[in-house]
């Protein structure tokens, strides 16, 4: 039977059919249809930088990485350096932070940001990854920095169709079973009368990393941590079609990944320039984790009167789990003495919420789209303390309701002018509550403080020339601080919710201009931003536990991608990042220190190679540098570093083989997070050597 013609099974489609072509990464992916952000646009009419990161490109990184952070920072230069740990924490996009979706259900949790949305679903469910670059509100709270929207696979054969892999990677230095790294995936997919449907499971269990010394890395017992962990992820999608317009889809993922808790840190001198390592032993309290359940249904009529019409709903259920640490934070004599009492948090997030849609194209006769919407979402989170059964920060709801008004208008077929409105609403519910003792144990009075915005963006498109493209975008985002991290901190007495000053939402105006040449064998794509928020959001460590700056920020950098088919068989692309930013220490309304590593990344330079070399061999070769970047606090000082991964495929019979190396040259170097973000001998974390990946798959 055919499959039915939507529009999201015709782009995974299209992305199938590109991925067995010998162009690693056509030019023709600007055609397609970006989802993300939800009026429709191509990619080339979008007054923005977007990237479409796509099927191809996470199978090419996933030879040689399964971290979905790693991914990220490895195809986006804007992304800071990952940080090899279970946490994504200081992992900024454009030196803020983005909010990342799974088909458009919000995976971030800004209320109590446990800076782990970067592992709630394994990539080898992934179609694509699409990301839009700079503050926006279309989806809602939390874009301050741009949104990642991991969309999942869909069923593209009439037939069943079953793929298993299984894939070991281990250090180049030490072949034993402590280090290595197992991972197995299987996948179902078809389609039956009027119906289609797919189910994935994946299974890994990760060994401990070596540095380019083949020595242990540190574990990071209080964040958690990659290594020694076993991670399961399920996935299922069910798709009904009424008729030929009308589709109902139902789709659930469960993720989970738990430390196995087999050892400990061995402090560093980071004065001395000793990293942190690892032994053998058994950590205090229960093993840090995440687990993760997505579910959504969604409802799409493409010809509802000659207007696009989509409903969602969804739910997120997320446990986020630290491990335990002696820190005076958790001190409280009433328990035990001071200095002897262990305890680890747990960041608990629920949510629920609802998307509606609806588009007309061509309105009037005149080439005006309008697409408007209405979006609920309720966020309940806490952070709970594990082993004495205290509430850290308590119990928050954040309810809010947006509906928006998205317009396109091409006047003449060389311009394209883009605007819209959205109008937020959010009140947070929080009950009177005790700090804990470290903070004077004063009760916070209850609150329900609530925050009305309108927020605009507007932006246009020229094309001068058939090859040339000149682009200008003004968007606004909106988020809230990390309200745990505010309301925790709260140590003065007579406080309460509703007055407190910090709880001020963050407001983010995000311009940008630039250009995208199209002329090939060459695209070229180069943008200069600024992103401004009078009241932003800074975090700062003090004692190892984070905190809110809520001071004036300014960013500004550049973004310049350049493509080249030097041969149908073999592409080159260059991508490299700059950005620049300030907070205003003193409040005299003026920025005039540098941000942290723990708020912005480095400048970056990406080179990827990807040639096939016949029709049955194929690589990738990529190459990424973070340069030098100095800081007003001389603590901080990052020495930047070169890291190189080859992989290559082959296709046999039945199957294909593949083989990856990450860090091809061994490069011994402590982690940017360690150096720039957080002056800690516990943390002071190399990255991982030299690894080899050897994978085996089949469809059948």
């Amino acid at each position: 039977m055919p499959i039915k013609p939507h529009n999201t099974v015709l782009s995974c489609l299209i992305l199938s059919t590109l991925s067995g072509l010998a162009q690693a990464e056509p030019i023709e992916l600007d055609a397609l249809v970006v989802s993300s952000t939800r009026t429709g646009t191509s990619k080339a009419d979008t007054p923005q930088v977007v990237t479409v990161i796509t099927r191809e490109q996470i199978e090419q990184q996933l030879a040689t990485t399964s971290d979905s952070s790693q991914v990220l920072s490895n195809l986006l230069p804007a992304y800071a350096p990952n940080r090899q740990k279970l946490t994504n924490s200081g992992e900024s996009f454009r030196g803020r932070d983005p909010l990342l979706l799974i088909d458009g259900v919000p995976q971030s949790n800004p209320l109590r940001d446990a800076g782990r949305a970067g592992h709630t679903i394994d990539l080898s469910m992934v179609e694509r990854i699409e990301v839009i670059h700079g503050a926006n509100a279309i989806h809602g709270l939390g874009a301050t920095g741009g949104i990642i929207n991991f969309i999942t696979r869909r069923p593209t054969s009439p037939k069943l169709t079953q793929h298993a892999s299984v894939q070991l990677t281990m250090p180049t230095d030490e072949f034993s079973g402590e280090t290595l790294s197992p991972k197995f995936t299987y996948r179902a997919e078809g389609i039956a009368g009027d119906f289609d449907y797919l189910a994935g499971v994946s299974a890994e269990s990760q060994g401990m990393f070596l540095d380019a010394n083949g020595d242990y890395v540190g574990v990071d017992n209080t964040q958690g941590d990659l290594m020694d962990s076993k991670t399961y992820d399920a996935f299922a999608k069910l798709g009904y079609w009424i008729d030929d317009d009308q589709n109902v889809e139902v789709e659930v993922n469960r993720y989970v990944t738990q430390g196995e808790m087999n050892y400990v840190s061995v402090t560093g001198d980071r004065d001395a320039g000793i990293a942190t390592t690892s032994a053998r032993g058994v950590p205090e309290g229960v093993a840090p984790s995440n687990t993760a359940l997505t579910a959504s249904v969604k409802y799409q009529h493409d010809n509802l009167n000659g207007m696009v019409f989509s409903a969602q709903a969804y739910s997120q259920q997320f446990e986020g789990r630290f491990g335990a640490t002696l820190t005076n934070t958790f001190q409280d004599e009433s328990i035990a003495p001071k200095g002897t009492l262990y305890d680890q948090s747990q960041t608990e997030s629920d949510k629920v919420g609802a998307k509606l849609t609806l588009s007309k194209d061509n309105l009037f006769n005149i080439g005006l789209k309008l697409t408007g919407g209405f979006d609920v979402l309720q966020d309940t989170t806490q952070q709970v303390l594990v082993l004495t059964n205290r509430t850290w920060v308590p119990e928050t709801t954040y309810n809010n309701y947006a509906p928006f008004l998205q317009a396109e208008y091409a006047p003449m077929e060389s311009i394209i002018l883009h605007g819209g409105v959205r109008y937020e609403h959010a009140e947070l519910e929080v009950d009177e509550f005790q700090t804990l003792a470290s903070a004077n144990g004063v009760t916070v009075g209850a609150g329900k403080p609530s925050f009305s915005d309108t927020l605009f963006n507007a932006g246009v498109v020229v094309k001068p020339l058939s090859w040339l493209n000149l682009f200008a975008n003004y968007s606004e985002g909106f988020g809230m601080p990390d309200v745990g991290r505010v309301l925790r901190g709260i140590n003065q007495p007579d406080q309460d919710v509703d007055t407190f000053l910090n709880l001020q939402p963050i407001l983010t105006d995000n311009t940008e201009v630039g250009f995208r040449i199209d002329w090939m064998p060459v695209s070229f794509e180069m943008s200069y931003y600024q992103s401004n928020s009078d009241l932003g959001s800074r975090l700062e460590s003090i004692d190892n536990i984070y905190y809110v700056q809520r001071q004036k920020t300014e960013i500004d950098g550049y973004e310049a991608t350049l493509g080249w088919q030097a041969h149908e068989n073999h592409y080159l692309k260059l991508a490299y990042a700059r950005v620049n930013g300030e907070y205003d220490s003193d409040d005299d309304g003026s920025v005039d220190t540098k941000l942290s590593g723990l708020n912005i990344s480095p400048n970056r330079i990406i080179a990827n190679w990807n040639a096939n070399w016949s029709d049955k061999l194929n690589s990738t070769l990529q190459i990424s540098h973070s340069f030098d970047r100095s800081f007003d606090n001389p603590t901080y000082e990052f020495s930047g570093y070169t890291l190189v991964d080859a992989s290559m495929g082959y296709q046999l019979s039945v199957g294909q083989l593949s083989l990856g190396i990450a860090n091809l040259f061994n490069e011994d170097y402590i982690t940017y997070y360690s150096q720039s973000a957080l002056a800690n001998d516990e943390r002071y974390f190399k990255g991982r050597g030299r690894t080899i990946t050897l994978g085996y798959s089949v469809d059948f």
